[in-house]
């Protein structure tokens, strides 16, 4: 039996070849024209010694050729290891060596830390250069310009005859603890996902017009945004960096029906001073994931916009998606849904002990055809994740009676005050209903007495005035005693990922 992700490009390319598959700025490409870049990088990936089962790391944005690649790389048998743009050169190299890629694909703007990481590791046949001007970089040794390979190229003719469980993308996780681990997610894992979000999820079509600014090298904006769009035969436009206000006018320029975002592009799209300028009345569909969603964002954006935004759980880990409200059932704020079909979900305690009951919190654990592999070249870690087929997530959730999961915190956020368990996420809570706040964050620092003790971290809106006394007295009319803030730090924006999630890490 053989199946390969690009399945979903050439079956939309049969389908729809002149329809607009992708849209970045002025320029568009149509399925057509995507499926046969695609199958020419792959032809000339092929003469770079580029053999099925080598990995190909790509350093790109939200750009077209970001999709050329990804799919080329599909077509011509290897693996995607697609990189964070915001990586250093020692960091390049790090994932170069961990994944042994073969080639690393860098666009022009970070031609630097590509060069910088593709020079220390040192074991990389090629470096393939985006251009992404008219004056091309000088290319120095082992360096091939992308535009050249495609043009001189001859296109693969067929998919190749990969397995359901070859790897077809090496997602690497944020590496909160230690560096960086990469999770092997078959052809399997992440077609199906991408199917159910375009089917079973949502159901998008040749007409959808997605906006797609998160990114692409990020699981969401990979499955979600992009491959299930593009599975759909719907138009991706693309966004490589978020900004507000360009997000509003994409959206009101294409009349963009689909949009998915973590919860600070949300707040930033709501709160914008031009926001009402803009017409959005097109949107149908409306996602979110990447960390919590703030009831009370949720509830201003549906009642402003009149949309219904579902929110969704996942990790690299689970290709991602793992859990969704759903559109055929009323959806609960501040739930991250029910598991997705074929998917199982089980609480466990600190013990291995499963949770019974509702209302009880315990660590998420998956199990289901979206979880991967396992994490390249490290079976300990593996064994370590996945215990039995249950893959262990890290995050602590508590179940209702209706099947409905709620995440608490992640794990090792959890604070323990004085022997009690804190969960910053309930204290976030209250917190971004303070009028005046923009972002938080609550985090534990060390105390003598308790262990540890609570820390929130603010960034006030736009002219809006509190102090730390004001924040912790508003808090106590809403959280049991051994549960507020007792220090209150203010910052002008918080630190945040690619993704726009915020950075705990960093606070720390």
């Amino acid at each position: 039996m053989s199946l390969n992700l690009a399945l979903l490009l050439r079956e939309s390319a049969h389908t729809y070849p002149d329809r607009t598959a992708l849209v970045v700025g002025p320029n568009t490409l149509s399925y057509a024209a995507l499926d046969d870049q695609a199958r020419r990088f792959a032809g000339g990936l092929r003469t770079l010694g580029v053999e099925p089962g080598d990995r190909v790391a790509l350093l790109v944005p939200n750009v077209p050729h970001f999709s050329i690649a990804y799919f080329g790389v599909l077509y011509a048998g290897a693996t995607v290891v697609p990189l964070n743009v915001l990586l250093t050169g020692p960091e390049v190299a790090y994932h170069l060596a961990d994944s042994r890629s073969k080639v690393l694909v860098a666009w022009e703007g970070f031609l630097k830390p590509a060069r910088d990481g593709f020079t220390e590791w040192g074991d990389s046949d090629h470096l393939v250069v985006i251009a992404a001007g008219t004056d091309k970089p000088e290319l120095g040794h082992k360096e091939v310009d992308f535009v050249g390979l495609i043009e001189t190229a001859e296109p693969v003719e067929e998919l190749p005859a990969t397995a359901p469980d070859n790897t077809a993308v090496i997602l690497y996780t944020s590496g909160t603890t230690g560096k960086p681990k990469g999770a092997e997610l078959t052809h399997f894992n992440m077609f199906f996902n991408a199917h159910y979000t375009r089917t079973l999820l949502l159901p998008l079509t040749s007409e959808t017009v997605a906006l797609a600014t998160l990114p692409l090298f990020h699981s969401f904006g990979q499955t979600v945004m992009h491959n299930a769009v593009i599975g759909a035969g719907g138009k991706v436009v693309l966004l490589p960096r978020f900004d507000p206000a360009a997000a509003l006018e994409l959206m009101q320029q294409h009349k963009v029906t689909f949009f998915g975002g973590v919860p600070t592009m949300y707040f930033a799209l709501l709160h914008h001073p031009d926001a009402d300028q803009y017409d959005l009345s097109s949107l149908e569909f409306c996602v979110a994931g990447g960390s919590a969603m703030p009831v009370e964002v949720m509830k201003a954006f549906d009642d402003k916009y009149d949309v219904n935004i579902l929110e969704g759980y996942g990790l690299s880990e689970t290709s991602p998606v793992a859990s969704f409200n759903q559109l055929d059932r009323p959806k609960k704020i501040g739930s991250v849904g029910l598991p997705l079909w074929g998917v199982e979900f089980r609480l466990e305690t600190d013990d291995g002990k499963v949770v019974i009951g509702t209302d009880e919190p315990g660590e998420i654990c998956i199990k289901g055809h979206n979880v991967m592999k396992g994490y390249l070249g490290r079976p300990d870690a593996t064994k370590e994740a996945i215990k039995d087929g249950w893959f262990h997530s890290g995050d602590i959730g508590v179940r209702d009676e209706d099947g409905f999961y709620y995440i608490v915190d992640r794990k090792k956020d959890m604070i323990i005050r004085g022997g009690f368990n804190v969960y910053p996420r309930e204290i976030e809570e209250v917190l971004y209903a303070h009028p005046a706040v923009a972002e938080a964050a609550v985090i534990g620092v060390p105390d003598a007495s308790h262990g540890e003790e609570v820390k929130a971290v603010l960034a006030l809106k736009p002219g809006a005035q509190t102090n730390a006394d004001e924040i912790i007295a508003f808090c106590k009319t809403q959280l049991a005693a051994y549960k507020y803030p007792r220090t209150v730090e203010f910052l002008d924006t918080l630190p945040k990922g690619p993704t726009g999630k915020i950075l705990k890490r960093e606070l720390r």
